[in-house]
């Protein structure tokens, strides 16, 4: 995008901000780091503050990437429920024996794909707990029953059939190896992990993720960093709301940003909140509203201003007008075919009705494939394999390049 906009109307107000706060837009909007001590201050930042805040990151979202927003048309494969991690929030995972639990069969796959493709979508976002095979017998007789010996197996499976029916797979399938990533490069348009939080204090007893031995950081950053090193064009992002301190998110997004310098394959950021579900450890948490998320996503765009970054509509409803205002570029997948199975609560808002808030905000909507348009064409990042398929769905749902 051009670099010509006109700074935002209250950049001579950022002199009346506490000095911190002054400073990260001061340096946003020169094109200089954000560190981690200024982005804490910002997202306490008042609601005096706030406007402030949102003008400059809006005024960057503008600048590096105009006023249209995406979305991926896509079908969810909950491919497995069953996961060895317990979040203390996550009703998606299920035990074998519980009321609930699920592996799809190739057959329901097929179908779920083939529908999609019938309904205009792009994208096959293959979603499932963290090696299950681990912790049940019962799944491994499973993938037996399928010809696989383990998960990893019957991903590049459910990418075959996803790619035969006309759909570009989008795993984000846990915590995976470097070898594992490299068998599934070649089937998948891009790949994801949320890293959700750098912070080790949440894996401690009675934390978030002291049951979750896949959401240690260490683990997760590694796996972010392999992404890179295979050029792997990769989704990732942080939860709010899950006992986190500003310090802890400000630290995660620097992560996330040096991660990307130092190998150009995050393609989007996500700011996710969490969700208060009945039945959980953290039922009684309280859920971040729609400041929380747009302080996050504004600072977000200030220490990574030519990110996409996204924030899903279905978990903030009412809050869409505010997320605009904070610098989102993108609404990430919705479904016209199946439901959000991790927040099954949240039904997706249509396509109708969310080209009709972005129109009243001055924006136009635009689907999107689970490929960027910049990493398309950059070398590397696509297994020549997945080109003409790459190059069917962008004529099919009339996606940019």
């Amino acid at each position: 995008m051009s670099s010509s906009i006109s700074p935002p109307a209250p950049f001579a107000a950022l002199r009346r901000l506490r000095a911190p706060i002054a400073r990260a837009l001061h340096a946003a909007l020169l094109e200089s780091r954000v560190g981690v001590e200024e982005a804490t201050a910002v997202l306490q930042c008042n609601c005096e503050e706030l406007p402030s805040v949102l003008a400059v990151a809006g005024w960057l979202r503008d600048r590096w990437k105009g006023r249209t927003l995406t979305y991926s048309p896509k079908v969810f494969l909950p491919i497995t429920n069953l996961c060895r991690d317990r979040c203390s929030y996550c009703t998606f995972r299920r035990d074998p024996d519980e009321p609930g639990a699920w592996t799809m069969n190739p057959w329901e796959i097929r179908q779920t794909v083939r529908e999609g493709r019938l309904r205009g979508c792009a994208e096959a976002l293959l979603c499932l707990g963290d090696r299950p095979e681990s912790a049940f017998r019962s799944y491994r007789e499973t993938l037996r029953a399928f010809g696989c010996e383990s998960t990893v197996d019957y991903v590049e499976q459910a990418c075959r059939i996803a790619l035969q029916e006309g759909l570009l797979p989008h795993t984000n399938a846990g915590v995976l190896r470097r070898d594992e990533m490299s068998r599934l490069k070649p089937l998948n348009a891009s790949m994801g992990l949320m890293l959700e939080n750098v912070s080790p204090r949440l894996r401690q007893r009675g934390q978030a993720h002291d049951r979750a031995p896949d959401k240690e950081p260490t683990v997760r950053l590694r796996m972010i960093r392999e992404a890179g090193e295979l050029q792997i064009p990769f989704t990732t992002g942080v939860l709010v709301g899950i006992g986190e301190t500003p310090a802890e998110c400000a630290a995660s997004l620097a992560a996330i940003r040096d991660l990307h310098e130092a190998y150009g394959h995050i393609q989007e950021v996500i700011v996710q909140g969490f969700r208060a579900k009945p039945g959980t450890h953290m039922a009684g948490y309280s859920e971040p509203d729609g400041v929380a998320i747009a302080r996050v996503v504004a600072v977000a765009r200030l220490m990574m201003p030519r990110m996409n970054v996204q924030a899903p509509p279905n978990l903030t409803p009412y809050e869409h007008r505010l997320l605009l205002a904070a610098g989102i570029n993108d609404w990430g997948g919705l479904s016209p075919v199946t439901r959000d199975y991790v927040n099954p609560e949240a039904p997706w808002p249509s396509i109708a009705e969310l080209k009709d808030r972005c129109r009243a905000e001055g924006f136009d909507l635009r689907p999107r494939l689970p490929i960027y348009p910049e990493y398309i064409d950059k070398p590397g990042f696509v297994a020549p394999s997945l080109r003409p398929a790459i190059e069917e769905a962008l004529g099919r749902i009339g996606a940019a390049r």
